[in-house]
């Protein structure tokens, strides 16, 4: 019986591994992308190659790719990538933790908002990259340093969105909650969570964004492991195919991260299906 179920987990997962994938790579193979991404890629190639841009300046894809596979081989690019990976999810997971909640409470009770908003609104002006200094006089270089600055990026776009998104709970589905003797809790749960859920979903997609921001300023300023401190060495020394090979690689962990969260939503929030 037990291998009857762990069978249907496994073809469970992989219809949704399908199912995520083909939703993901979809557009990348449709018809009207690829004649704007073939001619792209082939001008990319031979432009610099026919000397008609600077190849010293804009290496060609081949040129890139060549590097690419260097740095997988001998600068430990994979080990680079998955530090990066681990400060980057560890900041994620607590900003989340943190700004949904008080996001949730904050558009919920007036008396709360009173309290707090005022706080969020005058800190949430601070752009995150002057966090950096005080920071680094507070948690030295590393990844303390690296993780915090990421979280302060995450943070407000989460927290905010959540609060709005709760705060504009349509008034007619919470009577209609209450006529039926809904809690409060069970109001939080299923009517104020759930209308703000696209708000939470599109907060976690900026939050990726700026968190991938500050991921790359935090570890351009110290440490010598992660994708931002490769980019930095690689500016350091002009090496600017190692510069693409970095920037495609965090492009590649924001669009993948994204479309996670694009294929959750898909999933939960049903109602938006077809939209």
């Amino acid at each position: 019986m037990s291998d009857t179920y762990e069978t249907r987990g496994f073809r469970r997962f992989l219809i949704e591994l399908g199912g995520f994938f083909k939703n993901s790579l979809g557009n990348f193979f449709s018809l009207e992308f690829l004649t704007i991404l073939i001619p792209l890629l082939l001008l990319w190639e031979f432009l610099p190659r026919w000397k008609i841009l600077p190849e010293s300046l804009i290496p060609s894809l081949s040129t890139v790719a060549e590097r690419f596979w260097f740095m997988l081989w001998h600068k430990k690019l994979v080990l680079h990538i998955l530090v990066s990976l681990g400060r980057f999810f560890a900041a994620f997971a607590i900003a989340v933790a943190l700004a949904i909640p008080i996001g949730l409470l904050m558009g919920w009770n007036l008396k709360i908002r009173a309290y707090v908003l005022p706080l969020w609104q005058l800190l949430s002006p601070i752009p995150p990259p002057a966090f950096v200094p005080m920071t680094i006089i507070f948690f030295g270089i590393g990844s303390k340093m690296h993780i915090f600055l990421m979280f302060i990026g995450i943070f407000y776009p989460v927290l905010f969105n959540t609060y709005q998104g709760i705060k504009d709970t349509d008034p007619r589905y919470l009577a209609s909650g209450r006529v039926f003797g809904a809690s409060e809790f069970t109001l939080l749960r299923k009517v104020y969570f759930w209308h703000a859920f696209g708000s939470i979903i599109m907060s976690l997609k900026t939050g990726v964004a700026m968190g991938l921001v500050m991921l790359l300023i935090g570890e351009s300023y110290g440490g010598r492991m992660g994708i931002g401190y490769l980019l930095g060495q690689a500016k350091d020394y002009f090496v600017i195919p190692e510069m693409m090979v970095c920037m495609a690689i965090l492009g590649w962990i924001g669009w993948f991260l994204i479309e996670i969260l694009k294929y959750v939503e898909i999933k939960l929030a049903v109602w938006k299906v077809g939209r």
